[in-house]
């Protein structure tokens, strides 16, 4: 009996191995090799212990479980490891992403990655990898996103990923790749990105790739390509690149020589991808053909005699124009055509510390390129430069604008958190260029605005992006780790989300300096009224610091898409009376929001009720303080806050105080005895 029982049990594994545990020892095993692997010395993955759970509420940092227990995401990126990639990863069969780029890892990528067969995202760009590109990679069916950047790769592209059939995007510049491209990537019919830029690839540029559908960018300079580009990829217009390719040619391309006449003959050639140059074959024998097609073989040899004579002195002179063009240009194409990216040949060092540089701003339907030399909305315009990001560092830093990365969504705009190339965190919010000023001089003007904001209580704008292709304007700032106020309340009793009193009455000074210098009228700005202000506006830096967003927003901002927010924040209970009656912003407005925060700062509370007012009115403390703080907090400082907080949402606004008079008051804020 017990020998059946035990056949029984084989056969239910064998039958249904669905029934076996989903989460073991396997996976924290290979858990804990991938982290000897990444951090050899034990000071980053510190939470990844091995009597630990790597699915329970987030305790392993970074790593991600699905409904069965299984791990499906690792996202590292920029955490500062030093190590190299463990084969022991590929036991991990239910990855689906992997994200370690902006590390310092160095080694070989391993063949056994290709074991896992359901990784869609692996993103090993930005680190110290070598080696070469292991051709096992062809057999991980399920990748969309091949990120291998900015590392020290060397080698050949692998024909084999041109099996990789939902390919949409690869990313292979500023290695140290060479041979050809080959022909294979043709059949990726999903590609929309390939960016092989600044390698020593050498050979023809495949006519194949010119056949993927869905094609959006082909990156390709800074290599010794040769030959015809194919004429197709004119389409992708600004999307192809190839400057510093001299022996590059094709018809229609602006950046592009033109075609030598020989080149030219064997255009149609090459687009069919037959051999060049094309040779004359007779398909049948001397003995059989008729003498209409037979040539005497004097002629024959006189005329390939002429043929070869030709072509070395066409050859000749193609070298001789390439020799005075690349000598005439050199100094222009070594600063215009390094498209943000820096040569292989400079210390990684440079640009691992170094944010790249922020280039490429361009708009869309008339919006000014700020490119063009032409300085139509003043001397602004220099100033601006210096804040400009590039569309390819915007989406590396969001993995191309993953909803994985989504933190925030609302009618006119989405915000993402990023990782740039120096491993800082950023929000990058998007705006759509519908929502933004239709007048060129008001929009930049209100750029101009946001870059010449700086306080330490408002949220740091580190520059901004504007794509024509994409239609949007990204703004990007300092990631604030703390998440927004507005998660610090309505919080249940005893938990940890709840902000102890120091930390509120600290939070509540800096929201009043923050709102003081966009009111102050200085050298580099002009006074600003925010016009929207809520607790969903302050976020808290990792030492609850509060910072002040979307300052002079507004400015760049359709009047629709400001009316509508306004209506939001007036359904919130923020906007001032006066308004509905007016309709102008004055500093009142922003006191008046200010207020309605420090009251919610007090109670805890996101909705200010009767009863919390009427608590506030007799200045009974233990009715209106949050409960959570169980008591502990001035008693003295809370009647004083609370008495402000009534002040700044007076009914009328001429009752309420300036800002520098509640700075005034916050700083005399009286201490229990």
């Amino acid at each position: 009996m017990k020998f059946l029982g035990f056949l029984f049990s084989l056969f239910l594994v064998v039958a249904f191995p669905s029934l076996q545990p989903v989460c073991g020892n396997a996976e924290l095993g290979a858990l804990m090799n991938l982290k000897s692997s990444l951090d050899p010395e034990g000071k980053v993955l510190t939470s990844w212990t091995s009597d630990g759970d790597p699915c329970s509420n987030g305790s392993f940092e970074g790593v991600a479980c699905n409904e069965d227990g299984r791990v499906v995401n690792i996202t590292l990126p920029g955490k500062g490891l030093s190590g190299s990639v463990s084969p022991a990863m590929a036991e991990l069969k239910c990855l689906s992403g992997l994200y370690l780029h902006y590390n310092h890892l160095s080694g070989e990528i391993p063949r056994e990655i290709s074991n896992l067969t359901q990784l869609v995202y692996l993103y090993l760009d930005e680190n110290y990898l070598s080696g070469s590109i292991p051709s096992e990679v062809g057999h991980m069916a399920s990748l969309q996103d091949l990120q291998l950047c900015c590392n020290k790769l060397v080698g050949s592209i692998p024909t084999q990923i041109g099996s990789l059939k939902q390919l949409s995007s690869l990313s292979l510049q500023s290695n140290k790749l060479s041979g050809s491209i080959p022909p294979s990537l043709g059949t990726l019919r999903n590609l929309r990105r390939l960016d092989l830029s600044f390698n020593n690839f050498s050979g023809r540029i495949p006519a194949t790739l010119a056949d993927i559908p869905n094609l959006e960018v082909v990156h390709v300079q800074n290599n010794s390509l040769s030959g015809v580009v194919p004429s197709a990829l004119r389409n992708l217009k600004e999307g192809f690149k190839s400057a510093n390719n001299p022996g590059l040619c094709g018809v229609g391309f602006s950046t592009l020589r033109d075609c030598t006449a020989y080149e030219n003959v064997n255009i149609n050639n090459h687009e069919r991808n037959l051999p060049e140059p094309a040779i004359l074959q007779l398909h049948c024998n001397q003995t059989d053909c008729s003498k209409s097609r037979r040539f005497p073989r004097t002629i024959i040899a006189a005329g390939v005699i002429t043929t070869t004579i030709t072509l070395l002195g066409a050859g000749f002179l193609t070298f001789a124009r390439y020799r005075r063009r690349e000598q005439k240009n050199r100094v222009a194409n070594t600063s215009d055509s390094s498209e943000g990216h820096l040569s292989p040949d400079q210390p990684r060092e440079f640009y691992t510390i170094t944010p790249s540089p922020l280039v490429n701003l361009d708009y869309s339907n008339g919006w000014d390129t700020l490119a063009d030399g032409q300085n139509r909305a003043g001397s602004s315009h220099e100033y601006i430069n210096t804040f400009r990001f590039n569309m390819d560092e915007v989406e590396s830093a969001t993995q191309y604008l993953s909803e994985a990365n989504l933190l925030g969504k609302s009618k006119f705009s989405a915000v993402y958190k990023g990782i740039l190339r120096d491993a800082s965190p950023v929000a990058i919010r998007s705006i759509t260029e519908t929502c933004c000023k239709t007048e060129e001089a008001e929009f930049i003007n209100g750029l101009n605005l946001l870059t010449s904001l700086r306080h330490g209580n408002l949220v740091k704008l580190r520059g901004f992006c504007c794509s024509r292709s994409r239609g949007e304007c990204f703004l990007i700032y300092d990631f604030a780790p703390n998440g927004n106020l507005s998660q610090y309340l309505d919080v249940e009793d005893g938990s940890d989300c709840a902000i102890d009193w120091t930390k509120r009455v600290s939070i509540i000074k800096g929201i009043a300096k923050g709102i003081e210098y966009l009111h102050s009228d200085e050298a580099n700005k002009p006074a600003i009224v925010h016009q929207n202000l809520s607790v969903e506006k302050i976020v808290l830096d990792h030492q609850f610091n509060p910072l002040i967003m979307d300052a002079g927003l507004p400015k760049l901002l359709a009047d629709d898409v400001v009316f509508s927010a306004l209506k939001v924040s007036a359904a919130m209970g923020y906007l001032a009376p006066e308004y509905i009656t007016t309709g102008r912003f004055t500093e009142k407005i922003d006191i008046y929001a200010f207020g309605v925060i420090l009251l919610q700062v007090l109670s805890g509370k996101k909705t200010i009720g009767g009863s919390i007012r009427v608590a506030l009115e007799s200045f009974r403390s233990e009715d209106f303080v949050d409960s959570n703080l169980k008591g502990r907090y001035s008693k003295s400082e809370a009647e004083a806050l609370a008495k402000l907080a009534m002040l700044c949402t007076h009914e009328h606004p001429d009752h309420r105080p300036t800002m520098k008079e509640v700075i005034q008051e916050l700083h005399e804020l009286p201490a229990d005895s």
